[in-house]
């Protein structure tokens, strides 16, 4: 071998280091198993191939066509995405036969079984052939643990170098790569689908309210597969009064959200037995909280709707490190109640300090929102944009009925979350008499005050 000839081989060898990292860089980038092959694909078109695809086994057996990716962005891929059907029982294509079981193949044009319309996928792969041409091709398992999960086709036409063995070995190593990834992305998202189920399973269902609407929320956070310890409550107290609890005990992992079902259910029996203002209610659970469960720390908000069934009502609540409500009147005009309870230490941490409560007055058809923090928080800005962000779509949603509230505000404001968002809305009837919603009145305040205590 001539010098030409050495240099010629290391800088094969290198390009193949090179397509092997950027695949591996790239499937490493997203716990999306169709993106991780879209991925792949357009690293090897047209490094390695003039066309690739990819097709997936799902769950049924049916064989879906996932990705296809040719280097002339003229040609029309229209109508090869999308399922394929079932696998035959006997082999006839190679494709068939990779997912049957066997190894990579690698093959020319010439040497392809004829178009046979009884087996269907035979029939769908050699159509596809001819229309975007193709001289030689690699088919690959994409497998792992032992299990076939779906097959890698790269595809090179006339005029084109043809496929060799020394590109047998290193597609099998793609489609391995391939492989290991698609199945961490399945683990991924079925243990995501199990940490949801359990943390919805924790949370309770919402009372029926005469003259009142409920709706809460919980939407899991997007970039994790843990559960949280998110969490919202709503109930009545013997003395008649509606409470409204949104929580967060700090960390994403079993303890956060055996805690947090422990901790909620801890409110509801101090809140029930003591039915004492707000503040007071949130020290006794503090106190609780330090002796039971050392070294963990969670946020509150604890609400009490208080008022005669036509009104008026009075909002009194206390925070403990948590976002304030938020109150949206019908006119759509908001308003976060942060000033008169503060905003106290998240509990755990100093049970001994006290606890303000706070009171507001209620207009008719206005509506309370309470929430945790992966609602407004987003890495790389500040609280008050998020918060900002916040009073401007719920303003923008302030007539719609309560549950397309909440949907919009989960759909705008958690897609892409890092964290859990739990969200809970209360909204109170319209006034009997005709005419504009009134805003809060003045002169109503001592009567809501009076009720309140």
């Amino acid at each position: 071998m001539d010098e030409y000839d050495v240099d010629e081989a290391l800088q094969q060898a290198l390009d193949r280091l090179t397509l092997l990292n950027e695949a591996t860089t790239a499937l490493a980038g997203t716990l999306d198993a169709v993106e991780g092959l879209q991925r792949v694909c357009r690293i090897l078109v047209p490094q390695l191939a003039d066309w690739c695809m990819a097709d997936l086994l799902e769950d049924g057996g049916e064989l879906r066509r996932v990705c296809v990716t040719h280097r002339d962005r003229d040609v029309s891929l229209t109508g090869v995405i999308g399922s394929l059907g079932g696998v035959p029982q006997e082999p006839s294509s190679p494709l068939s036969r990779v997912l049957s079981g066997a190894g990579p193949l690698l093959l020319s044009a010439t040497e392809l079984p004829p178009l046979d319309a009884v087996d269907a996928l035979r029939a769908r792969g050699l159509e596809l052939l001819l229309r975007l041409g193709g001289e030689s091709l690699i088919v690959a398992p994409l497998r792992a643990r032992r299990q076939v999960l779906g097959a890698l086709t790269v595809v090179r036409v006339v005029g084109s170098a043809p496929l060799t063995d020394a590109d047998v070995a290193l597609v099998d190593d793609l489609a391995h790569r391939m492989a290991l990834a698609l199945d961490n992305a399945r683990l991924h998202q079925e243990t995501q689908r199990i940490a949801e189920r359990l943390q919805r399973s924790l949370l309770p269902e919402l009372p029926r309210v005469h003259g009142l609407e409920i709706a809460a929320r919980y939407a899991p956070a997007a970039s994790t597969a843990e559960v949280g310890g998110d969490w919202y409550d709503c109930f009545r107290l013997p003395n008649g009064d509606t409470s409204l609890i949104v929580g967060d005990v700090t960390g994403h992992d079993l303890r956060a959200a055996v805690t947090m079902s422990q901790l909620r259910n801890m409110l509801r029996g101090i809140a029930c037995d003591r039915q004492e203002p707000p503040g007071h209610i949130l020290r006794r659970l503090d106190t609780a909280t330090s002796v039971l469960y050392e070294h963990i720390t969670a946020s509150c908000i604890y609400a009490l709707v208080k008022g005669p069934e036509g009104g008026p009502w009075g909002l009194h609540w206390a925070r403990a490190g948590h976002p304030p409500p938020l109150l949206i009147t019908y006119d759509g005009d908001t308003r976060y109640l942060d000033d008169a309870a503060g905003h106290g230490l998240l509990l755990g941490i100093d049970p001994q300090s006290e606890r303000d409560s706070g009171l507001e007055t209620l207009p008719h058809a206005s509506t309370v929102l309470l929430y945790t923090d992966g609602l407004v928080e987003r890495r790389g800005e500040s609280l008050d944009q998020g918060l900002t962000r916040l009073r401007q779509h719920a303003a923008a949603l302030a007539r719609e009925p309560i549950d397309t509230m909440c949907d919009e505000l989960v759909a705008g404001l958690a897609a892409g979350s890092g964290d859990d968002v739990a969200l809970l809305a209360l909204r109170l009837p319209v006034a009997r008499f005709a005419g504009p919603v009134p805003g809060p009145a003045r002169d109503r305040h001592d009567l809501i005050e009076r009720t309140v205590r």
